[in-house]
């Protein structure tokens, strides 16, 4: 049994979505900047596409921007909203994936006050911390709607009341990736200026994303060009990519059992580690945790060990955020949650699917069962 439990790094796409997209590049392969009318037809498919997304967000269709993914869209949002403006402040949460972060920093050497905004030590914002940092002059507060690596809800809802009580003017970037589809979003209704999405996160292709955006936000194009996308984005759009995207976002399934699935997961794994199994985000059941990440520790076999011992029965899992896992043997989400050093070299992040199954997890829990009893022996020291 093949076991895929890292789906937060990227998910199989769907056979309706390789259909159609495969359909677009045997039949539909038409540009559709063209006049003729296969190419018309085109251009209304991604039209339906936008309608598709903005639904989702409760947004404006004619707002979205298809972009190669969720990084070009954090980076469109970030980079081309400040670009007018000369200095103020610019928060992030501690936690946020390089696509946020990186361009964040980048602006601290532009003028900008960068700062980052705390966790608790459930991962989640500090929403006392935060309004410590707001000051009238702040310009921008980019936050995560689901952290990547624990799977904590951020609390959007409260940070936009605290954004319009000491900043109104302040723009509000939300990085969707990990929770576009897997938890309800209303734009308006929590006063989110910018969004992005990414494609293959949802069962749709690599290489697409969008970036929705609101009435005040003020899109600057970082690409120039034939002026594609309402001359925010040029170049040829990747339409079979966007209506990949487009039946992924038709296709998901609303009513699944990941939470159930997952709370299974957790059951097992304690029973397997007792008290030295931790978790690290937010208890799997409360509301500040998504349904579809579990991040927990089996103290004290080595995040690497276990993946690499997995790997061996096909089952995959993953150590924290694949963007970074190359690059740093201690997680700084984890780190900034103030996770103990020990516990952290421990640190599993397991991902599941609407499509995850209940015998899937209990094979995954079967293959870890084994590998601990025999690595637990062998602690490094």
């Amino acid at each position: 049994m093949i076991c895929y439990l890292d789906n937060s790094a990227t998910t199989r796409p769907r056979e309706s979505v390789v259909g159609a997209m495969n359909a677009c590049m045997l039949e539909g392969f038409y540009n559709p900047s063209a006049l003729y009318a296969p190419a018309v037809r085109v251009e209304k498919q991604l039209t339906a596409c936008r309608e598709v997304v903005a639904a989702e967000l409760r947004a404006d269709a004619k707002r979205v921007v298809f972009t190669s993914g969720g990084t070009e869209a954090d980076n469109l949002a970030i980079l081309s909203l400040l670009s007018d403006r000369r200095g103020g402040r610019v928060l992030f949460t501690v936690g946020e994936h390089p696509a946020v972060r990186v361009p964040c920093e980048y602006l601290r050497g532009h003028g900008f006050d960068v700062r980052e905004i705390p966790y608790d030590a459930a991962g989640v914002v500090r929403l006392d911390a935060l309004e410590e940092l707001l000051t009238p002059d702040t310009r921008m507060i980019c936050v995560m709607q689901v952290n990547n690596e624990t799977g904590a809800v951020m609390p959007l809802r409260e940070i936009a009341a605290l954004r319009d009580k000491h900043c109104p003017q302040a723009l509000f970037h939300v990085d969707g990736v990990q929770g576009f589809l897997r938890m309800p979003v209303d734009m308006r209704a929590l006063g989110i200026d910018s969004y992005a999405l990414s494609g293959h996160k949802i069962h749709g292709p690599k290489g697409i994303g969008a970036l929705v955006y609101g009435e005040r936000a003020r899109i600057v194009p970082r690409a120039l060009g034939g002026g594609q996308e309402k001359n925010l984005r040029s170049g040829t759009e990747n339409v079979p990519g966007i209506l990949g995207l487009m039946e992924a976002v038709a296709a998901y399934p609303r009513d699944n059992a990941m939470q159930a699935v997952k709370m299974r997961l957790y059951e097992r794994l304690r029973a397997i580690a007792g008290e030295n199994f931790y978790v690290n985000g937010p208890l799997p059941d409360s509301a500040a945790a998504a349904p579809h990440i579990l991040n927990c520790s089996l103290v004290p076999v080595r995040s690497e060990t276990m993946i690499y011992a997995l790997e061996a029965d096909q089952v995959y899992v993953a150590a924290g955020s694949a963007c970074s896992s190359h690059k740093q043997k201690v997680s700084t989400v984890l780190s900034a949650m103030q996770v103990p050093r020990r516990v952290a070299e421990s640190a599993l992040r397991f991902s599941l699917s609407p499509f995850t199954t209940a015998e899937e997890i209990d094979y995954a829990a079967e293959c870890i069962a084994k590998h601990y009893e025999l690595l637990k022996r062998y602690e490094r020291r």
